[in-house]
């Protein structure tokens, strides 16, 4: 063997040893931070396996045979795994929701691809939405009519996410020029509009929307409670977009509003071609955050009585065979609510390092 091989070969354990020293005990205290670390996964890590996979039950038919395992009773989430998927919706017909879910993830996905992004997609969006609402009312092509009411888990969480986000955005980014608009009353109506929501949680827009709203209706005049819930959804998502796109707006130099101006583009213009383009770039990662907040805000829905995947796990946990198992039941959930949110975060950074890479920087123009 040469010797330039045996001298590599031996001054690779050494570059990796030299690699972990610099980063973990380049100190007493990354040293002292690092053992403490290892000592927590080591007390940790082995009974968190061990219960989760090692002593699982995976198959007992009831709470029973799951009472004799040290581990965690994955059997639940396998009697019950319809309820929580999918609430209260008719058991036989629960392949409408099953597809209507489908449906709409295949729509966000084919609207993550670039290029894809025509005014066609404008139009299977509208054909997609209308396959959605058939599935899940019925009443037409020989499905049975199915109430809003009895909607849950996964695919009401989808509907709520997504149409909270594809209506609040473009509410957030009008309210985010009207608050920089030059027209007092605009402005003004766009500020108090913004500074109300944000000073409120959404859990009281929600009890407002299901107990004080229909008190100021007119009489046999009424509004469905999912629509209620919903509209508040999309009222305070999109006053904490309108503030960040608003960031994003001020970033942008006042050269590319002359620039613009010189051209001879109107208002309306020069925000669609020039301006927000480089303020939503700049603001990409803020509006994934708030993106991704709204979706596991959907649970809050669960105060008003509306069987979203929080609501569907507690109505199978209130199953009498099958009570004690609310880790499992709430761990799964999890899991699903970390998987969407874990997706969204990661193509949000292949879109930044996709505009920093054709621009060299997360303004179009400098």
């Amino acid at each position: 063997m040469p010797r330039s091989t045996l001298t590599e070969a031996g001054s690779a354990p050494e570059a990796v040893w030299l690699r972990l020293k610099k980063r973990l005990f380049s100190s007493p205290l990354n040293t002292l931070l690092t053992v403490l670390i290892a000592w927590l996964l080591l007390m940790v890590v082995p009974p968190t396996v061990e219960w989760l996979l090692l002593d699982a039950d995976f198959r007992s038919s009831s709470a029973q045979g799951c009472a004799d395992s040290s581990g965690a009773c994955w059997a639940f989430i396998a009697e019950k795994h319809r309820l929580i998927l999918f609430g209260l919706y008719p058991y036989d017909e629960q392949w409408r929701p099953l597809l209507a879910s489908c449906i709409l993830l295949g729509l966000i996905v084919l609207s993550a691809v670039r290029r894809f992004w025509r005014p066609s997609l404008a139009l299977v969006w509208l054909v997609g939405l209308l396959l959605v609402g058939v599935l899940m009312w019925g009443g037409a092509f020989g499905l049975s009519h199915v109430e809003n009411t009895r909607w849950g888990g996964l695919p009401l969480t989808l509907i709520l996410a997504t149409f909270g986000i594809a209506f609040a955005f473009p509410l957030g980014v009008l309210l985010a020029l009207g608050r920089r608009s030059r027209m007092p009353l605009i402005k003004a109506v766009c500020v108090l509009y913004i500074e109300l929501i944000r000073g409120v949680p959404l859990i009281s827009l929600l009890f407002m929307s299901s107990v004080m709203l229909p008190l100021f209706l007119p009489e046999g005049f009424s509004i469905d409670k999912l629509l209620r819930a919903q509209i508040a959804i999309i009222l305070f998502a999109a006053a904490y977009i309108a503030e960040t796109v608003r960031g994003g707006l001020q970033s942008i130099p006042r050269g590319q509003y002359e620039g613009a101006d010189s051209l001879g583009l109107s208002y309306w213009q020069q925000m669609r071609k020039i301006v927000l383009p480089q303020a939503l770039a700049v603001v990409i990662g803020p509006l994934v955050s708030i993106f991704i907040s709204l979706f596991k805000d959907t649970s809050l829905v669960v105060v008003i009585g509306i069987f979203d995947l929080t609501q569907s796990a507690k109505a199978a946990l209130a199953d009498p065979q099958w009570r004690g198992f609310g880790a499992e039941a709430y761990l799964f959930i999890g899991l699903i609510y970390f998987f969407f949110c874990f997706s969204i975060s990661r193509y949000s950074l292949a879109v930044e390092k996709r505009l920093q890479g054709a621009h060299g920087s997360t303004h179009y123009l400098s």
